[in-house]
């Protein structure tokens, strides 16, 4: 069996080692079945909803409870599993996110599984189950990649409905991966706004609103208030009366 620390796996090579019994392909030790019971109902809910079963809600279930998970994406014709350790602040790859990035664009992504891991974070006592270290990679590049590129367009459930948003933290921890929408975020440090707001504001959208208030949240950088003058509902159907832009 090929290690994933090494390679991409196709994903007719994925899907037949499934066929053939093997639950977890490239992993090569015994391991937990099955997530914890809190992260399990959170997944299972969105599964009920196809709607919000997507990369960016499940991982932001797991970034919710704070739990690890091997998540196993369709990128292409490839499977790329990615190991979240949301306490550690640390993701597992075989690639970083800005590789699998340049090759295609992430708005393809697409959610295979979520498993218990199968490598622990380094400096786990289990010391055969931690990985090559160069494998081991900030969170943070990843929520902001995926955030700002992958397939959500529209806010997190978690943080929409009427709402007012805010930047904290400062605007000089920001990636320089916001290009065009770092004035937006430069903006929402000094004033509250609604989603309405954001998506009127010069050179913004409202898929380009939702994904940097998406990013701003897995990254711990957006304080949401209901209550605030400037909270307003979504429009309904609003999203049908825009092109989509990113």
């Amino acid at each position: 069996m090929r290690d994933f620390d090494s390679t991409l796996w196709r994903i007719s090579a994925f899907e037949r080692a499934r066929a053939a019994g093997e639950t977890s392909p490239g992993v090569g030790f015994d391991r937990p079945t099955l997530l914890p019971t809190t992260l399990m109902a959170d997944l299972q809910r969105l599964e009920a909803n196809p709607a919000a079963n997507d990369v960016l809600e499940v991982i932001a279930a797991c970034l919710r409870n704070r739990e690890a998970a091997l998540l196993y994406l369709a990128h292409g014709p490839y499977v790329w599993p990615v190991t979240l350790f949301p306490t550690q602040q640390i993701y597992h790859s075989p690639v970083d996110v800005s590789d699998i990035a340049a090759e295609t664009s992430l708005t393809r992504l697409k959610l295979i599984s979520a498993e218990p891991p199968g490598v622990m974070p380094p400096g786990h006592p289990r010391h055969e189950r931690v990985a090559a270290s160069d494998k081991y990679r900030p969170l943070a590049a990843l929520l902001w990649a995926v955030a700002l590129n992958g397939p959500r367009d529209h806010v997190l459930a978690e943080i929409g409905g009427k709402a007012a948003y805010r930047l904290s933290g400062r605007i000089e921890d920001l990636p320089s991966a916001l290009g065009a929408l770092q004035p937006a975020a430069i903006r929402l440090r000094q004033d509250s706004a609604s989603l309405r707001d954001i998506a009127a504001w010069p050179g913004m959208s409202p898929q380009r609103a939702a994904r940097l208030l998406n990013a701003l949240y897995l990254t711990g950088r957006l304080m949401v208030t209901r209550s605030h003058p400037a909270a307003r509902d979504e429009p309904a159907g609003w999203r049908g009366l825009f092109g989509r832009r990113k």
